[in-house]
């Protein structure tokens, strides 16, 4: 089937339609001028997107959770989008995407809608085209938006900078849950889930969150610290709960807006170090004397401060 012309897919995607969704998150995957026309253009006035994000290391089950929450949402008529980010192999670029092989149960439900994305050497593991990506499932009109990221390196981090909500999933067993605490990604979470707890030593790994939370900094929202079996549906209801009672909490508080206004900051950082990247790339690619200056000085800093003189000059029209 034809791509839709920018026309048609302005008309499509404000008509509902999912093709026409689809086809405008590849074109933010791409990027480009067109990109940033067509964001302007679909969510100019959209409100905010409810966004919940779910974190946590491979193997904790975080699919078959956000599946199931899917379900638990669906139950309340509530229309649901995920956006699920894959870590991408650093030589071909490729991901697995296989979120969606994961979350079949909702395959023909036309109020559901799964796109799952890889990171493409994003420095932080999310997809750089992910922000305005869940600005287009907001204006799409979901009624919510749950972003699911592999636990590795920064995108712990990053994910708490989309979400209005961070759900960090933990499970027994793995000797994850110290060593991401003590990393500091405890900070980050509004909601403890450590799944699969009918495995042995449950208990125990929720006992250690309950210490390191008495430890840290104490906080106005204390993270609860949930239970969950989710191929079994234990849980999740609980979960879906403790997600809405951190929602109201940031309505009723000014965190809220303080905490939207320091996401829109991090953005702001995300783009220009995103576009800085890019444009380095191209400097290295396009001009061989930045590469016989590298190979000259076996050090790299006489070629990046010209890249960042050509920075400041803007950039390349």
């Amino acid at each position: 089937m034809d791509p839709l012309s920018d026309a048609q897919l302005v008309a499509a995607f404000r008509a509902g339609k999912a093709r026409a969704l689809a086809q405008a998150i590849s074109v933010v995957e791409r990027g480009g001028a067109g990109a940033t026309t067509l964001v302007r253009e679909l969510c100019q006035d959209a409100p905010a997107a409810a966004v919940t994000g779910f974190t946590g290391p491979p193997g904790a089950g975080k699919s078959t959770l956000v599946d199931a929450v899917i379900g638990a949402l669906r139950g309340q008529d509530r229309s649901v989008a995920v956006l699920a980010v894959d870590p991408s192999s650093p030589f071909s670029g490729g991901a697995l995407l296989g979120d969606r092989v994961r979350m079949r149960t909702h395959a023909l439900d036309h109020s559901v809608f799964v796109r799952s994305m890889g990171a493409r050497g994003h420095l932080g593991g999310l997809a750089a085209a992910a922000r305005d990506s869940i600005r287009l499932l907001g204006a799409f009109g979901f009624d919510e938006i749950l972003l699911e990221t592999v636990g590795v390196g920064q995108s712990e981090l990053e994910v708490a900078s989309l979400a209005q909500t961070t759900v960090l999933v933990l499970m027994p067993g793995q000797g994850d849950a110290v060593q991401m605490l003590k990393a500091g990604v405890m900070e980050i979470a509004d909601v403890f889930a450590v799944n699969k707890a009918d495995h042995p030593g449950a208990q125990s790994t929720v006992k250690e969150i309950r210490h390191f939370l008495n430890l840290g900094p104490r906080r106005d929202w204390r993270p609860p610290i949930l239970t969950t079996v989710a191929r079994a549906g234990e849980g999740v209801a609980e979960l879906v709960s403790a997600i809405e009672t951190h929602r109201r909490y940031l309505d009723s508080e000014t965190q809220g807006s303080a905490e939207r206004e320091q996401q829109l900051g991090a953005e702001v950082v995300a783009l220009v170090a995103d576009w800085a990247r890019r444009h380095a790339i191209e400097a290295l690619r396009e001009d061989p004397s930045l590469v016989a200056r590298l190979i000259a000085d076996g050090i790299p800093h006489s070629a990046a401060e010209a890249i960042i003189c050509r920075l400041r000059e803007g950039p390349r029209r």
